[in-house]
């Protein structure tokens, strides 16, 4: 079995953050492992709804799991600061031939300011040359670019190579909604490629930029081409979405086990 890993914060909702990561890894049979950076709980009782773990305890979890495990894949998640970007960066030079999948989080789906604003420039140093591709949706791009990306094909591909000359070895744009689909950029540089699916009409998406993310993390490790990974994640993300749940506050969350059920919502 495959082991990968995720270094993020943790969804205290469920929906996003360690929580997707793991349901996903589960659905996609590879082992999963976890590095807390920091625990989001917003709710109404806490002036401060985002609590950072400290450097120690971040390194502490992350050698725990290189020492008795070992991993295939690495994925990053939500950081936050500058001290934990670098902390990260000097532990995945100790993995070079591990497959590296950054996912530049900056804000969540309810608002939160997930990623300091002195950290980008420090993620975009360190830890983005480091990356094997790196999946940021349209406002992370446009943040890391220092630009704003338009709706339009020619802008978003233009966008995309930009991205990759951050120094990564490839990127995946999550433009989001072009043209009534759902689309994606991916560059490496050398080839340049759309993936489209139907867009979903609903605001339940909560946790699909790290669902995505942790499912190519996956397929990578399992050893999948590159192309085929995102098809196979675009569709997880895809059905993860089609029956994405909604608990009467906010923004609901998708639904991790879809692909698997999906025969049985067909039958409902």
């Amino acid at each position: 079995m495959r082991r990968v890993v995720t270094i993020a914060g943790a969804a205290a909702q469920g929906s996003a953050g360690i929580q997707a990561d793991l349901k996903t890894f589960q659905e996609r049979d590879v082992y999963g492992m976890s590095v807390i950076t920091a625990t989001v709980a917003n709710n109404s009782r806490t002036q401060e709804g985002i609590f950072i773990r400290d450097i120690e305890e971040i390194e502490a979890q992350y050698y725990a799991i290189s020492e008795m495990v070992g991993m295939d894949a690495v994925k990053t998640g939500m950081l936050f600061s500058k001290d934990i970007i670098l902390k990260v960066s000097e532990l995945l030079k100790r993995v070079p031939t591990v497959p590296k999948i950054i996912d530049p989080v900056m804000i969540g789906k309810m608002g939160s300011q997930l990623l300091a604003d002195d950290a980008i420039e420090v993620l975009k140093k360190y830890l983005i040359p480091q990356a094997t591709i790196i999946t940021p949706n349209r406002l992370e791009a446009e943040k890391l670019l220092a630009r704003n990306i338009f709706s339009e094909i020619d802008d978003l591909e233009r966008a995309t190579k930009e991205l990759y000359g951050l120094s990564a070895q490839s990127v995946l744009l999550k433009a989001g909604e072009v043209d009534g689909k759902a689309i994606d950029f991916f560059y490496d540089g050398e080839t340049l490629e759309k993936f489209e699916m139907p867009l979903i009409d609903t605001i339940h998406t909560s946790g699909a930029g790290c669902t995505f993310a942790a499912c190519l993390t996956a397929e990578l490790a399992k050893g999948v081409e590159m192309i085929q990974a995102i098809h196979r994640s675009k569709q997880f993300v895809h059905a993860a979405i089609q029956h994405s749940l909604s608990f009467g506050k906010g923004v609901g969350s998708v639904r991790h086990g879809a692909l698997r059920k999906k025969s049985d919502f067909k039958s409902q």
